[in-house]
């Protein structure tokens, strides 16, 4: 399991009661986190496998895991569960999402420093082999760089209008909005309306 999915040990270990019960139903784990402070919150991000997750299927896996987490009860104190969508921003945390999201714009975090850096932001341009691979911006020339996916310690997308225009076209493709409710929201994004 990757530790973009599940970082810290109880991470892992939720991770591994967790994930069968949401694949059984048709869903894929995309992340966990138990989130410390005054509340511990327990946040599990699942999708369909083709991206797309509704508020009852959100319903329907905290139904389905809450029991199972009572049963195997791997954190001691009061918590919270919050099974979400990973949003459109969301945080990519599998080597396939670096292909899937080819093209938009990311921030990677890596461990340890490479080049003198931690952090890198650009275009996606898919996997090469265990690798990510990354256009970024290097004094004022595009360099495409390979990051080893064992090295990631954080990557999400950044919210920009393509990708907003992209995730709005694949749900209205797969039927899940109309073509009006599409055609309203792109002319919000291209900056046409009045």
């Amino acid at each position: 399991m990757s530790d973009l999915i599940a970082r810290a040990a109880i991470d892992r270990r939720i991770a591994e009661i967790v994930t069968p019960v949401i694949e059984d139903m048709g869903f894929e784990l995309v992340r966990v986190r138990l989130m410390a402070g005054k509340d511990q919150t327990l946040q599990i991000m699942a999708q369909r496998p083709d991206g797309s997750i509704e508020v009852d299927d959100c319903a329907e896996i905290s139904t389905a895991i809450s029991a199972v987490l009572d049963v195997e009860d791997p954190i001691l104190d009061h918590y919270t569960l919050e099974v979400s969508s990973p949003g459109i921003d969301r945080p990519l945390t599998r080597l396939k999402d670096f292909d899937r999201w080819q093209g938009h714009v990311a921030k990677i975090e890596t461990n340890e420093l490479i080049d003198g850096r931690r952090r890198f932001k650009g275009d996606l341009a898919g996997t090469e082999g265990d690798e990510v691979l990354i256009e970024i911006e290097e004094n004022g020339e595009a360099l495409t760089i390979g990051l080893q996916f064992d090295w990631l310690s954080d990557a999400k997308l950044v919210l920009t209008d393509d990708l907003i225009r992209d995730v709005l076209k694949a749900r209205k493709d797969a039927g899940q909005i109309d073509g009006q409710e599409f055609d309203e929201v792109e002319t919000v994004i291209d900056g046409d309306e009045e």
